[in-house]
């Protein structure tokens, strides 16, 4: 299946925030080749600052396509924001809602039609004490699961320097070095027959995660902790 058509509104956004994103950024980017050149498929990414989609989604411009994320619906109700992430086909999701779920059923549809659907499977940016990947949500794996899609594993470390998840004020000189890895699909073949769909979705989150945190702790240079911070009950919570 051929890539899709790029939506003017995507343009116009690449056209103003790419030149932003190579002024502030210092790029090392590795993983091209893991990047389908075609065909539907699911990036995931570790979620370590409110502006670390600035690198992330230029690097998927530039190595693949323009990515559908699934984001926030309150972020769809911002003036000038909103209508520009409705010309580019990102998806909102209702988080903490029944209808959550049915966020998914538009990223299947995107897949289906040969496009790249962005998800951060933390949810929210990291609250981890030392900025390392939480537990994850199922979202990003049901989908590779549903539509037999890739789901390609993208670690980034850096962007936390420009803007701390706590500040308000970004940190623009000197320029970070802001790195991010893509690796291979996450095999998932083993997880496809099992009658009990949620617990497939679990165990393939927790592989998804366990892969982005080793990714992570490569740029990093660092020992990961045993267990994934839980945001809800810290790191031993269950």
């Amino acid at each position: 299946m051929l890539k899709p058509p790029v939506p003017f509104a995507y343009k116009v956004v690449i056209a103003i925030l790419a030149p932003i994103s190579w002024a502030i950024t210092k790029r090392v980017w590795r993983g091209r080749e893991n990047l389908p050149g075609r065909g539907g498929f699911v990036a995931a990414a570790n979620h370590i600052s409110n502006l670390d989609f600035l690198p992330l989604v230029h690097l998927l411009v530039w190595w693949a396509r323009p990515p559908q994320a699934l984001a926030k619906e309150s972020l769809f109700k911002i003036p000038l924001i909103g209508p520009a992430m409705r010309g580019m086909k990102m998806i909102p999701v209702r988080r903490g809602t029944a209808s959550a779920s049915t966020a998914l059923d538009g990223g299947e549809q995107a897949i289906r039609e040969g496009g790249l659907v962005l998800v951060y499977p933390e949810g929210t940016v990291t609250r981890d004490p030392e900025t390392w990947p939480m537990r994850g949500r199922p979202g990003a794996v049901r989908l590779a699961l549903d539509t037999g899609c890739p789901l390609i594993p993208v670690a980034q470390w850096g962007a936390q320097r420009i803007l701390p998840y706590h500040s308000k004020r970004p940190h623009l000189w000197p320029r970070s070095r802001v790195e991010l890895q893509v690796g291979p699909a996450i095999d998932l073949t083993d997880l496809t027959g099992l009658p009990d769909r949620a617990e497939a979705a679990r165990l393939g989150t927790e592989r998804l995660m366990a892969t982005l945190t080793e990714m992570v702790a490569k740029l990093r240079g660092q020992t990961p902790p045993a267990e994934p911070y839980n945001q809800f009950a810290g790191r031993d919570g269950a």
